[in-house]
């Protein structure tokens, strides 16, 4: 049984699809930037071999926080419907209630700080 009133899985719900909103966007914002941009803009000019070294770790690290983001993404669909299936706010391993407190730090919160490993 969820311990959360109405209200307050309202205002969840409504941090939640702000915060899903939010992510989208930045998936969004950096699907345009295609990897061999920089890439091309490089082979323009007479370059040092460390400068495509250095393009090459920044898209690996952009292609690192894409994948972050989709995780955060999943994250946030899968808290949206704990709410509509009514277990949200209650830890997946023990049912005990989680805080308010920790839900408004991390609404996509799973579970208690003591349970997690």
């Amino acid at each position: 049984m969820n311990q959360l009133s109405n209200e307050k899985l309202a205002y969840f719900k409504e941090k939640l699809l702000q915060m899903k909103n939010e992510t989208e966007q930045e998936i969004h914002s950096n699907s345009n930037h295609g990897p061999n941009e920089s890439i091309q803009e490089l082979a323009d000019y007479d370059n040092h071999p460390a400068d495509m070294g250095t393009e090459q770790f920044e898209q690996q690290r952009d292609a690192g926080l894409d994948l972050m983001r989709q995780d955060h993404l999943k994250e946030i669909e899968d808290a949206l419907d704990r709410i509509v299936n009514g277990s949200y706010g209650l830890s997946e391993k023990s049912g005990k209630p989680i805080p308010e407190k920790r839900l408004e730090a991390m609404p996509i919160a799973r579970n208690l700080v003591e349970e997690e490993d």
